[in-house]
């Protein structure tokens, strides 16, 4: 095994042990970016040299007795929204080309205080507002999407080009993108992780949060982004799983529906009990999501929108300038709703400790692929299908985790989402990493 290719928590032994240096690790792993990267489209910036001065510096201070923690001398990667001094932010768009940040996001400063190394900044669908991606394929198939708007960040960890990465979810882009790269992406309660020095898509729906190969690592980034100790326990025995009868099932790939449902009813046999659950306010969830998120969207980006419109990419315009038409009244009946889902949500997570259902509808479609048909004739964009099971966990704030369950026909990734209470990510991820052990 070649060391790009070790867990973060691998890799974390290893280093403390001495048995790996963080030189050879983050060598590995700049060898992996310069052989696939190209391929892949996964990285808007690659940091090399300051990638290496991260290991150096590491290997020196753990000689010295002064291992940092876990991810001390591990290469990461940061989404392109997110603020690292002297290096651009672009959030992949033209609209920001030549910035610059002058200070390190909050999220930044914690993983540099935690040792960890910067490989680069990865792709994003222009300003996260998307869930394609467009400059990155699929780690597994390149013919396929990679998701988004993370989908960088997912492709970098599935490909070996860094060890864990963050990226951002305001309606599923931490999950989709993780669920079609067939890796572990984890949107943390609303404002458990700070957004200071994060370029926003909608404030009162983003969320940062951890893409890594398995639970266990994504339990020590976020441990290092919160300041909190995280140490799921696997057992299980006697949990509530929510298996929901409405929405999350409906319009859904067979093979994602078969292969959930499979992994529902293998933490069944490690002792979950199941319940039946109904997703509340159902009818309203596109539209209160819609709702909050362009006229939020738009209210951001209202100046550059009118001085510099050609610069943004033409789906990204569109969106933003329907958001403009969207009233005052609008956005506060998609708060109201958004108070009443909460409320209704934490009913729901009374009776049951977690919910289990599909991270998104589909597998990784063809790159190019505009529309989905449905078994009953119903067509549906690709892109909304990918958002469409998402919004529940950002409008109510709610953790959720993504699991991956197995692989279709094609041998495409399929993810899982659990979701749980404000703050239960122990929970989330103790439930993950019982059924990642199986």
């Amino acid at each position: 095994m070649r060391p790009y290719e070790l867990t973060l928590t691998a890799a974390a032994h290893a280093i403390g042990d001495r048995e790996l240096s963080p030189v050879e690790l983050i060598d590995s792993v700049l060898e992996r970016v310069a052989e696939v990267d190209s391929g892949l489209g996964a990285y808007a910036l690659v940091t090399a040299d300051r990638a290496r001065a991260a290991a150096v510096r590491a290997e020196g201070e753990i000689a010295a007795g002064a291992l940092r923690g876990p991810l001390h001398g591990v290469p990461y990667a940061l989404k392109d929204l997110l603020d690292v001094a002297g290096l651009p932010t672009t959030a992949s768009s033209r609209v920001r080309a030549g910035h610059r940040a002058d200070t390190d996001s909050a999220v930044a400063s914690r993983l540099a205080a935690a040792g960890g190394a910067l490989v680069g900044k990865t792709h994003t669908h222009e300003f996260a507002y998307g869930l394609i991606t467009p400059q990155t394929v699929n780690a597994v198939d390149p013919g396929r999407v990679a998701g988004g708007s993370s989908g960088g960040s997912a492709v970098a960890v599935a490909s070996g080009t860094a060890t864990f990465a963050l990226g951002t979810d305001t309606g599923g882009s931490i999950r989709v993108s993780a669920a079609l790269n067939g890796v572990v992406g984890l949107k943390p309660t609303h404002e458990l992780v700070p957004r200071d020095g994060v370029v926003p898509l909608s404030w009162s729906l983003d969320h940062v949060g951890p893409i890594t190969r398995t639970v266990a690592d994504a339990a020590l980034v976020l441990a290092a982004l919160t300041g909190r100790e995280y140490a799921p326990s696997a057992e299980i025995v006697g949990l509530r799983v929510g298996v929901p009868r409405n929405f999350y099932f409906e319009h859904v790939n067979p093979e994602v529906d078969s292969a959930v449902r499979a992994a529902i009813a293998r933490l069944e046999s490690l002792g979950a009990r199941l319940v039946e659950v109904e997703v509340p306010m159902a009818r309203y969830i596109q539209a209160t999501q819609w709702g909050l998120m362009m006229s939020e969207a738009s209210a951001y980006h209202e100046r550059t929108l009118r001085t510099v419109p050609d610069l943004y990419t033409e789906d990204v315009r569109a969106l933003l300038l329907a958001g403009e038409v969207l009233t005052a009244e609008d956005y506060l009946r998609a708060q109201r709703a958004r108070t009443l889902m909460r409320q209704e949500w934490l009913r729901l997570l009374d009776t049951v400790d977690v919910v289990a259902a599909p991270s998104s509808a589909l597998t990784a479609v063809p790159v190019g692929q505009k529309e989905v048909i449905w078994p009953d004739g119903t067509t549906e964009s690709v892109p909304h299908a990918y958002a469409r099971l998402s919004p529940p966990a950002n409008i109510t704030g709610l953790p959720a985790l993504n699991v991956p369950v197995g692989h279709d026909s094609d041998g495409l990734p399929i993810g899982m989402q659990l979701i749980g209470g404000p703050y239960a990510e122990g929970v989330l991820l103790g439930v993950g990493l019982a059924y990642e052990r199986l």
